[in-house]
């Protein structure tokens, strides 16, 4: 989400824009941007701390956070040399992110061999389409699936923009009313059931672009206007939250599968707006605390890599818990046999919960009313994740 260099990606390791106009770097967006993904990995671990008590779920906005801050980075430079601009993006997003994924899958080949079952065997598919399709491939850098999307949602925005321009048609609330309309479409179609299998790639497209679209609206029409005080600002989007929360249940849903739309096709994108409105002013109050912004200015400078290697970090976490019960009474309750012994369907759940080492249940919120996923019994597992824990499943987990 940067500029100067391009992308912050390749020069600071953020995720897909560079942050830099000129020598100034916008402190405000690097710390959404570490917001983000502090946002991601607690989601991953299944902390709720920064939920605001659960009013502000983060799988019903955090991922779009990311969105919001590449397309307020967008230049429209880029559509008179779509060519360079695609490969750039190449540059800075595709091929950091394949050769992190030929490493990982050669990684979760040799664990294979070694008697763990999480991962699919190292292939062209799954080194190269996979990611795009889905990206859980092979399990341990499962959280970097935004990597590609994010790919192709600017390389569709750069490319309708450029016919919009062509066709005179180029508005930028036109161009965001038609993101927000074709996402709510997808939505009702996912409702439905229609959004699977070879649909589910441009389902997430769709649902993407208006995230983009909002970060590019907000920065040309809207970010003058940003004016009101804290209390009043935060009244209203707090205010418009509560009555969300109020009439709505199940606010987080799965943009990786285009799942979990337990409200219809407006309520996902008012909760991502409230979502992105809230932590933005956040954002602005905490770059004026000099000792704090410059912590969080570093996380925000590095979000690719906390994005592509978390969850093999949490891996090693659970690696070493693994060791410890084997030689010492510490974490004596720690599953052993799951540890090595996890069906396909049921690995990630097992890397999320680093800290549930027992066989207690991990407690949930907002839980969407569905059956088990078929083939996994309702009961399986001492590391039972709900889909608000994962909604990147697309699933719901019941509860024995």
């Amino acid at each position: 989400m940067d500029h100067s260099r391009e992308d912050c990606l390749c020069e600071e390791k953020g995720i897909g824009t560079n942050m830099k106009t000129d020598t100034k770097e916008n402190i405000q967006f690097r710390i959404l941007s570490a917001l983000g993904i502090i946002f991601v990995v607690a989601g991953h671990l299944g902390y709720d701390v920064f939920t605001i008590g659960g009013l502000f779920p983060y799988y019903s906005f955090h991922v779009f956070i990311f969105l919001f801050v590449s397309g307020y980075f967008y230049k429209e430079e880029a559509e008179e040399n779509i060519a360079g601009y695609i490969l750039k993006k190449c540059v800075t997003l595709l091929i950091p992110y394949f050769l992190w994924n030929l490493l990982y899958g050669i990684l979760a080949q040799i664990l294979r061999e070694i008697g763990f079952s999480f991962g699919e065997n190292l292939s062209f598919r799954t080194l190269f389409l996979s990611p795009f399709s889905g990206g859980h491939q092979f399990w341990i850098n499962f959280a970097a699936w935004f990597v590609p999307a994010l790919f192709l949602v600017e390389i569709v925005n750069v490319c309708m923009r450029k016919v919009l321009g062509l066709l005179r048609w180029k508005n930028e609330y036109l161009i965001f009313a038609g993101c927000l309309l074709a996402g709510m479409a997808t939505i009702w179609l996912a409702v439905g059931g229609h959004v699977w299998g070879i649909y589910k790639l441009p389902g997430r497209i769709l649902l993407m672009l208006p995230g983009f679209q909002m970060g590019r609206i907000y920065k040309e029409k809207l970010e003058v206007h940003d004016t009101l005080s804290n209390g009043a600002y935060f009244l209203v989007v707090v205010g418009v939250q509560i009555l969300i929360s109020i009439f709505c249940a199940g606010l987080a849903f799965s943009t990786v599968w285009v799942t979990g739309f337990a409200n219809g096709p407006v309520v996902p994108y008012l909760t991502v707006m409230t979502g992105i409105a809230f932590w933005l002013r956040i954002a602005k109050m905490m770059k004026d605390i000099p000792s704090f912004s410059e912590k969080m200015v570093g996380i925000g400078r590095n979000t690719f890599s906390i994005m592509m290697h978390h969850t093999a970090v949490f891996m090693l976490v659970k690696g070493f818990f693994y060791y410890c019960s084997r030689v010492s009474s510490f974490c004596a309750e720690f599953d052993q046999e799951m540890f090595f012994q996890l069906p396909r369907d049921a690995s990630m759940r097992s890397m999320y919960s680093w800290k549930n080492l027992s066989s207690r249940p991990l407690p949930i919120r907002n839980r969407l009313k569905r059956p088990a996923l078929a083939g996994v019994p309702a009961n399986y597992s001492p590391f039972t994740l709900r889909r608000s824990r994962c909604p990147e499943l697309g699933m719901a987990w019941s509860e024995a």
